[in-house]
């Protein structure tokens, strides 16, 4: 096997990026849930956003000449604006844990968060109290190295154009020795399908049968400019990438930044007027540059790999449910998982 062959993580999960943990929460009634990933100590962070409907907390403070350059966790979550009250919850669980930026005698966690929308998917929203607070801590406690994939977290009650969505997660090996992960909620405006399917977008990038193994179609369906598939202002896909790289936030920025491509190779159309997608990225720190010109190159183009094929894996292992608007793969193609 050559230097540059592709190899997964031992887990295939963000949290192969040593010290990282992702907890899920999640209310099958509500047909919605929170995701938290966080690690024992603070991290490096920032984002790209590049759809036009973002609903997100605390990402202006993500930007390099800001004070603050690391953060103690990153929520992702569902329940639009009501879902960014999550990052409450897992900031209150991680104060009571001690946990937070200093100041003075106070402890004040740094929980950046992006929600989507999943309001009108079948669930049960006749909540009397915001239940996002409580999801959030939930997902918090759960914090572990495996998680749950497909309707599990922010991704319970994802959906996409023709099939349901999901929580996905990836994780590949860098020459040089980093590694990099991505978590991604996708409810996406666009399709991960070619065509009518069952193929995925990210076939080509697909390590192993990790989504099925089938390839590209023998025929990839004409170019279209297809209406909206569904509400107009009911999707967004939000995601996190790592790496143990040490990098500036700056240069973590440019990650997140480089990653956005495997949105667009994944999610045909991605970054529309109508979706809120972003990346947001991490550095653990645990590993430093050798190289950094070509070790920046390949950590992008690592991210962004890693970002397409975990959001075929989120819409691959997603679960019926009763009361589901659109069917799952699973059901749509009659395929084992």
């Amino acid at each position: 096997m050559s230097d540059t062959m592709l190899r997964t993580g031992p887990l295939n999960l963000i949290t192969d990026v040593d010290g990282l943990l992702v907890g899920n929460a999640e209310d099958h009634r509500l047909k919605s849930g929170a995701t938290v990933l966080t690690a024992a100590r603070p991290f490096v962070a920032a984002v790209s956003v590049m759809g036009g409907a973002p609903g997100t907390r605390e990402t202006d403070l993500l930007a390099p000449d800001r004070l603050v350059q690391e953060v103690d966790a990153i929520t992702l979550s569902g329940g639009s604006a009501f879902g960014l009250d999550a990052a409450s919850g897992v900031a209150d669980g991680l104060r009571a844990a001690g946990r937070g930026f200093a100041v003075g005698d106070q402890r004040v966690p740094i929980v950046p968060g992006a929600i989507l929308f999943d309001l009108l998917n079948g669930g049960e929203k006749d909540w009397g109290e915001n239940p996002y607070r409580a999801l959030g801590r939930a997902a918090l406690a759960a914090a572990a190295p495996e998680f749950g994939l497909g309707t599990a977290g922010a991704g319970t009650g994802a959906t996409c154009r023709g099939v349901k969505g999901g929580l996905g997660s990836a994780s590949v090996r860098v020459p040089g020795g980093f590694t990099v992960g991505a978590l991604v909620a996708v409810n996406a405006l666009g399709s991960p399908l070619v065509g009518d399917g069952p193929e995925f977008w990210a076939a080509p990038w697909e390590i192993g049968a990790e989504f099925g193994g089938m390839g590209l179609p023998a025929r990839l369906p004409a170019p279209d400019l297809p209406g909206p598939g569904k509400g107009a202002r009911e999707a967004t896909t939000i995601a996190i990438v790592a790496t143990d790289a040490r990098l500036t936030q700056a240069e973590a920025q440019r990650m997140a930044i480089a990653a956005q491509d495997g949105m667009a190779r994944a999610l045909v159309p991605s970054h529309t007027l109508f979706d809120g997608d972003l990346v947001f990225a991490v550095s653990t720190g645990a590993r430093a540059l050798a190289e950094p010109g070509p070790d920046l190159f390949r950590l992008g183009h690592a991210a962004a790999i890693c970002l397409s094929r975990a959001i075929a894996r989120g819409v691959h292992q997603a679960r019926p449910a009763a009361g589901d608007p659109l069917p799952c793969w699973q059901e749509r193609f009659g395929r084992p998982i």
